[in-house]
């Protein structure tokens, strides 16, 4: 999961990825809160470069 290091919804992620499997883990987007995740270039170009880092370890070619 992804979330940022002043977004309200952080608890949130940090329950999920402890429930979840051995292959979870949370990246924390510096500054960034829930909503700029979705609009703010620097904080988005960040969670799309770990996305493709993770799905690219994890997921078969």
């Amino acid at each position: 999961m992804i979330a940022g290091t002043e977004a309200a919804t952080r608890p949130f992620s940090e329950q999920a990825v402890a429930a979840a499997g051995r292959t979870a883990e949370l990246f924390d987007v510096e500054g960034a809160t829930h909503v700029d995740l979705y609009d703010k270039d620097e904080h988005v170009t960040r969670a799309v470069a770990k996305l493709t880092e993770f799905f690219g370890a994890h997921l078969a070619a």
